[in-house]
């Protein structure tokens, strides 16, 4: 497979032969920089982990040169960040057995603009290779400009692969703002309860962040505890953890279809309702 950057790298932690590794691909999950997919897509890794008819790929697309850095790692230059968050999520991809591990390897500023440049290329190259069941990648409502430049990037590459090629589904997930805000018949719900210690070994390899000054280790683990308390507000809880996600499908399925007025019905639809409870208890007042 040809990508666009000379240090774009696939690694394949079984060793298989890397078209073979793509081919075998079920679940493609695409993140912005590494470690975002072991924070917002636990639930295809673990439905994948140790299933021989399931395999989970990740896609990081940017070079995580820019990263915030103290600690052990104060001093450490843009090189030297780009080395260690490679190997961590290495690391990661090792522990959740995944099909492959690809690294774009694309400066932050190239994926911001969402204009489906080499990242798109890139992206579509992934997808035709991989041609995955479902795809995860960030929602559309996520409040950080990489994430959402990827997600839009993945969109334009999605479009181009023929009706038949794409996926049954596309999923926006979880990292730069949850999305406990949507109504709940919008949301797509994932049960992590199993596989907790392999969930918190993947959030945990990723060390430059997290002893630098970040505990998005800690901080995921207790959104999707929250998450399985407060979904419902009768009952006992059915999960001990829960994430949630944004049904992009319509975006592969309607190529004209324009991703602001797209989420923009998520949120609308959100407004009606807290609109019509409160009207309707101020009535009963």
């Amino acid at each position: 497979m040809n990508l666009a950057r000379e240090t774009a790298e696939i690694y394949v932690p079984d060793g298989l032969e890397e078209d073979a590794a793509l081919a075998r691909t079920t679940h493609l999950a695409i993140g912005a920089h590494q470690d975002d997919l072991e924070f917002m897509a636990g639930q295809p890794i673990i439905e994948c982990y140790q299933q021989p008819d399931r395999w989970f790929t990740g896609v990081v697309v940017t070079d995580g040169r820019g990263s915030p850095r103290a600690g052990l790692y104060a001093s450490y230059t843009d090189d030297d960040m780009h080395a260690v968050r490679f190997k961590e999520q290495k690391k990661a991809a090792f522990v959740g057995e995944y099909a492959a591990q690809v690294f774009l390897d694309h400066p932050s500023s190239a994926v911001k603009d969402g204009h489906g440049g080499a990242a798109a290329d890139d992206l579509f190259a992934v997808l035709d290779a991989t041609r995955p069941d479902v795809v995860f990648t960030h929602n559309l409502a996520d409040k950080h400009d990489t994430h959402i430049g990827v997600a839009l990037e993945v969109i334009a590459a999605l479009r181009r692969l023929p009706a038949g090629a794409r996926p049954r589904q596309l999923v926006g997930c979880e990292v730069w703002r949850d999305l406990d805000w949507m109504c709940d018949d919008d949301k797509l719900v994932f049960d992590l309860s199993d596989h907790e210690n392999l969930q918190a070994s993947l959030m945990g390899v990723f060390d430059s962040q997290i002893s630098g000054g970040k505990r998005y280790d800690l901080a995921t683990a207790g959104r999707r505890r929250a998450h399985a308390t407060y979904f419902q507000s009768h009952g006992t809880d059915n999960a001990t953890g829960l994430s949630f996600g944004m049904d992009m499908t319509p975006l592969v399925e309607d190529d004209g279809l324009d991703p602001i007025a797209f989420v923009q019905g998520y949120v609308s639809r959100f407004a009606d309702e807290v609109t019509a409870r409160l009207a309707r208890m101020s009535s009963e007042g």
